[in-house]
């Protein structure tokens, strides 16, 4: 693929077919100036079979306004888009639609509100509202969902694996895993959901973080296949990063050759004034020979270097390993909370590709249309009550209990402002038996989610660095109670309903019935 049909592949053609032909549809119809706003949201955390989210990362946010400030409609997109044609070879698309694209920016009309990158988000909340021209709005909808979906869906896999470690440090290693390109999206999200560093050499540079890695089994295979050993193959590693050796000890035996050429090597390099860094264990019973490495290490006077487990890991093995270490390392007379903090973990296949759980279900949904007068709700009814829309123009608050912790999402009407009410009610999204009073005294904060990030196609926002966003992480998750946090079976965080919007979803749908009835 040559350079041009690779600019066309990721620029604002970057869409699923149906959004240019409903784009046409409001053209030839008179809606240019028709104004709608759609939200952005998921359905639903996570799910990945033996162990569930119970929150979710929000991320993706930069790299979607990158696309959206690069995106035009050129002649080398009007050209394609011209030859496209239907069965009958009739045109898909006219010429008044086509020139009317190539003289307007796609995105000059909209605003876009948003939570932030970095904040912890809950289902069926608005995490992006788009206003603008219905043309452009919908234009936007799949990159948006495209650049959103997949970065949350990476971070939040990311941070709970950071969790499982237990503030040790967490290495992305998945780049040759990843679905292609998608290696450098996925490694910037699992940055911000709180991986330490990746592998990744060209997303790093891009990040303005080091990437870090040690080597791999071939290189020892190389030196043996060429008559030398393993010893000879660290002893190069070491030669050539006397300050930054990390031995990979497993390739012919862990316990009988791996460590004691590793401690070899690392006794050599002491006594020439450096600090080895530490080993690396990529198979095997990953707790057992991490007791054993630790006391082999310890022995020798190496008691503070590292030890890096890989292979297939994710939080629920990185909790088992942890677990099993507490129960294990007492026989062995090995510390088990001084071995747990020198651990360190490479994270791979099973981070970069969310395993268990492959896909956020997130969604872009038409909630409000103005007819030039006045904004009216639009309304979408389903058989599933999750999938029921909630219409209208919305905010989102989030409330904080007296110990400040985050204790709900409100999901209120434009106008409303909980934060003057004495008693706010919540509603259940969908059981309309569940609702609660929460009084104003009973919370210590109200907190606004939603913020301005374009108006009218310029971002006005001031985007925040890649550490100023796992910051953000870090006070939002600390904010939240343990139970949120579990790994399995994770407390249900409140989502809810203002009375007003509650009143004015239900109303809809019995207006909506009443009118096919």
């Amino acid at each position: 693929m040559n350079q041009k049909d690779k600019n066309l592949c990721n620029g604002v053609l970057f869409t699923d077919l149906y959004q240019l032909t409903m784009a046409q549809i409001y053209f030839r119809n008179g809606m240019l100036n028709t104004t709608a706003q759609f939200d952005y949201f998921f359905r639903s955390y996570p799910d990945y079979g033996s162990h569930q989210a119970g929150y979710c990362i929000n991320a993706g946010l930069e790299w979607l306004l990158d696309w959206i400030n690069a995106a035009r409609f050129g002649k080398d997109e009007i050209t394609y888009l011209q030859s496209l044609t239907n069965g009958h070879g009739t045109p898909l698309f006219a010429t008044d639609f086509l020139q009317w694209l190539e003289n307007d920016h796609p995105f000059s009309g909209i605003s876009l509100k948003a939570i932030p990158e970095g904040r912890v988000i809950h289902p069926n909340v608005p995490v992006a509202v788009v206003e603008g021209p219905i043309i452009q709005a919908q234009l936007l909808e799949s990159s948006l969902l495209n650049h959103l979906n997949y970065q949350t869906l990476i971070a939040t896999k990311a941070s709970r694996i950071h969790e499982a470690c237990q503030g040790q440090i967490m290495l992305e290693f998945g780049l040759r895993r990843a679905q292609e390109k998608a290696a450098n999206a996925g490694a910037r999200a699992a940055v911000i959901g709180g991986a330490d560093a990746t592998s990744n050499v060209g997303i790093s540079r891009h990040l303005g973080i080091q990437p870090s890695g040690t080597h791999a089994h071939s290189m020892i295979q190389a030196f043996i296949a060429l008559g030398g050993t393993e010893l000879d193959a660290f002893r190069a590693y070491a030669a050539e990063y006397p300050d930054n050796c990390i031995l990979l000890v497993d390739t012919i035996s862990t316990m009988e050759s791996g460590i004691p050429n590793a401690i070899t090597v690392f006794e050599e390099l002491k006594s020439k004034g450096h600090k080895p860094i530490g080993i690396r264990l990529d198979s095997g019973d990953l707790a057992y020979l991490s007791i054993l490495a630790a006391r082999m290490l310890d022995d020798a006077g190496f008691d503070d270097t590292l030890i890096v487990l890989s292979n297939q890991l994710d939080e629920l093995v990185i909790w088992q390993i942890i677990t099993q270490i507490r129960e294990e390392s007492p026989r062995y007379g090995v510390a088990a909370d001084a071995l747990i903090k020198r651990l360190a973990y490479g994270v791979g296949t099973r981070m970069i590709t969310s395993t268990g759980d492959p896909a956020l279900d997130g969604v872009y949904k038409l909630v409000s249309i103005n007819d030039g007068k006045a904004w009216h709700p639009a309304m979408k009814i389903s058989e599933s009550p999750v999938k029921t829309l909630n219409p209208g123009k919305k905010r989102v608050w989030r409330l904080y209990d007296l110990r400040e912790k985050a204790i709900a999402d409100l999901i209120a009407l434009d106008e409303e402002q909980p934060q003057d009410q004495e008693a706010i009610c919540l509603h259940h999204p969908f059981d309309h038996t569940k609702s609660r009073i929460l009084y104003r005294n009973q919370l210590s904060k109200i907190e606004p989610l939603l913020q301005d990030i374009m108006l009218d196609g310029k971002i006005v926002y001031d985007l925040p660095t890649l550490e100023e966003i796992r910051q953000t992480r870090e006070r939002d998750l600390q904010n939240l109670y343990p139970g949120v946090k579990r790994l399995v079976m994770p407390h249900n965080y409140h989502v809810s309903l203002s009375q007003n919007l509650w009143d004015l979803k239900h109303n809809l749908i019995l207006q909506t019935a009443q009118s096919e009835n």
